[in-house]
């Protein structure tokens, strides 16, 4: 099969082994895949792949079942999927656990469905499973207008959650507020704090955020007593100063979280999840896959330089084939 392989500072698209199939895997014939903002973290080095895992870079895929193995009865060859990957969406093929695999959602194409495992992966469980969010509670959301950011917003639309964004352009901010948050500020007009005060009155119930150390006396100062701060990313850092006199008084919570060293059970406890409880809302329409743009995998090169441009809303999708 062919595969994107990481030659010095290129992508290339070239012949490489096809992983074996095991015990409870799935085989699929990768139709499409998305370009998710760990993978050029992988690229650089910062964020290997959990260990036994594919180091073919990319996180999430659909296409078509092709082979299943021994024990196998969530899908069958020929079946229309998407899956979670923890490594090798780059490729012809990929091999996954059957618990990742979900059907792709009726009324959704190959590119459609690729936008959405990770991203509503991530968002559902840091959300709802992570930061126990109830109806009613306010949420921050940095990166309103990334993958994880568009997915939140619809599930807290759907949720009954207002929800806030930061984001790096009024125009993005206009998108999100469109996709169903209240409002938003541009992170490059300095402090979020003032505005999130005025959007709330008392702060925010949940705060998602990929950026990390550089947010982080923000954050605590925006979220609510009893609240609850989940740190996705380090995009901002790794380190930062804590009060914890007023964490402790305000009985903060601080979560930091990843999917993709997570156990393949957890995993699929997170795709039964999205299953029952978004896929039907796709299926209606309320909910959707926001996709930027469509990229041949060959022009792998163009797309992550398009991500690190930081101009895009939702996902960009690398077309394999066809």
């Amino acid at each position: 099969m062919k595969a994107i392989q990481i030659n010095g500072d290129r992508l290339v698209w070239q012949d490489t082994e096809a992983p074996a199939l095991g015990t409870g895997e799935v085989r699929i014939r990768v139709a499409a895949t998305a370009v998710n903002r760990a993978d050029l973290v992988q690229r650089r080095g910062g964020y290997p792949p959990p260990p036994g895992a594919s180091p073919i870079l990319g996180l999430e895929c659909a296409g078509e079942v092709v082979e299943v193995g021994e024990g196998v009865e969530r899908c069958a060859p020929g079946d229309a999927v998407c899956a979670l990957l923890a490594g090798g969406g780059y490729a012809e093929e990929v091999v996954v656990p059957a618990g990742q695999v979900l059907p792709v959602p009726a009324g959704l194409d190959m590119v459609e469905a690729a936008a959405l495992p990770e991203v509503f992966a991530t968002a559902f469980l840091n959300l709802f499973m992570e930061a126990s969010l109830t109806r009613g509670e306010r949420v921050l959301l940095h990166a309103g207008a990334s993958g994880v950011g568009t997915a939140a917003i619809q599930l807290c639309a759907l949720e009954g959650n207002p929800c806030f964004v930061t984001a790096g352009q009024p125009e993005k901010i206009e998108r999100c507020v469109a996709l169903g948050a209240d409002g938003g500020w541009n992170r490059h007009d300095g402090s979020f704090v003032d505005a999130v005060r005025a959007w709330s009155g008392s702060g925010a119930d949940v705060i998602l955020d990929p950026v990390g150390g550089a947010y982080l006396a923000d954050n605590l100062a925006v979220l609510t007593t009893d609240g609850r701060l989940v740190i996705i990313g380090l995009m901002g850092g790794a380190e930062a100063t804590l009060n914890l006199g007023v964490m402790m008084v305000k009985r903060q919570r601080i979560i930091g979280s990843t999917l993709r060293a997570r156990s393949i059970g957890a995993k699929a406890a997170v795709m039964d999840r999205l299953r029952d409880e978004v896929w039907p809302h796709i299926e209606r329409g309320s909910v959707r896959p926001i996709v930027e743009t469509v990229i041949p995998i060959e022009e792998a090169e163009r797309a992550h330089a398009l991500i690190a441009s930081d101009d895009t809303f939702g996902k960009v999708i690398l077309r394999v084939g066809g």
